[in-house]
């Protein structure tokens, strides 16, 4: 059973940062795409960031110049760097690997933009 883990989330104020990260239970090497999507209740599932295997990204208008998705090989994990935060950037995070033809998703992290 693939397992996978996100971390990092909080509550930050409007302009702050957080980095969430996602941890799988998987060889890295083994995974092909990985990224982020988010959360809110009672709004559709929207595609944050994501990374394939060779390195290519690719970010929502809404976070672009702001996230950045990164997957640092040598320690297993995925990362979203997330500067000058604003309120609708409020959400349940969750990450997403596809290996081997199949999706493994996280149970999500809270991030709360707020002063």
């Amino acid at each position: 059973q693939v397992q996978v883990v996100e971390s990092g989330g909080g509550l930050v104020q409007p302009g702050g940062s957080l980095r969430l990260s996602c941890s799988a239970s998987v060889s890295i090497f083994t995974i092909q795409d990985m990224g982020w999507y988010r959360q809110v209740p009672g709004l559709q599932r929207e595609l944050v960031a994501e990374i394939s295997s060779g390195g290519g990204t690719n970010y929502a208008a809404s976070v672009k110049g702001r996230f950045t998705i990164s997957r640092v090989n040598v320690e297993n994990t995925l990362y979203l760097e997330m500067n000058s935060l604003k309120s609708e950037d409020t959400a349940v995070y969750l990450c997403y690997i596809d290996r081997w033809g199949a999706r493994y998703w996280g149970k999500g992290t809270l991030v709360t933009v707020s002063s």
